[in-house]
């Protein structure tokens, strides 16, 4: 990634049906890759002042619990994430919740209150569903096209 921010890159976005690296790694089943490379990806692209952003898949009943949410929480701080691109997670449940071994539900809070929290603690995180121009991503709202 460093090679990559070092001849322009200057964005990336990664999608995850989870922040929970085991549910990650049990859909996903990365091949020369870890969820913490994923992580380590973020970190490179926003230190170099690079934008960093997550097709994050909803799931109620998953992505709701209160362990998705700590785990979020963990992701957002580690990486110092740009953005959350909350995408419906568009997949048959029960074909889903067999791949993920998951037989039972934890207590949910609910996608809106989860998406409130999150939005609460973390304002500087942009909720959206397309990156941005870099125009907007470097502030400026205003393009003079005159030139």
């Amino acid at each position: 990634m460093k090679a990559l921010c070092e001849v322009g890159l200057n964005s990336i976005r990664v999608s995850l049906n989870s922040a929970q690296k085991h549910i990650y790694t049990k859909y996903y089943r990365p091949n020369n890759y870890e969820f913490e490379d994923i992580i380590e990806s973020f970190k490179v692209v926003r230190g170099f002042g690079g934008w960093a952003s997550i097709n994050y898949f909803v799931f109620p009943g998953m992505t709701d619990t209160e362990a998705e949410y700590e785990d979020l929480r963990k992701l957002i701080i580690e990486s110092d994430l740009s953005m959350i691109q909350w995408r419906n997670f568009n997949i048959d449940p029960d074909w889903y919740l067999g791949h993920i071994d998951v037989t039972e539900t934890q207590e949910l809070m609910g996608i809106k209150q989860f998406m409130d929290l999150i939005h609460e603690e973390f304002p500087q995180i942009k909720f959206g569903y397309y990156n941005p121009p870099m125009e907007r991503i470097k502030g400026v709202y205003e393009v003079d096209f005159a030139h």
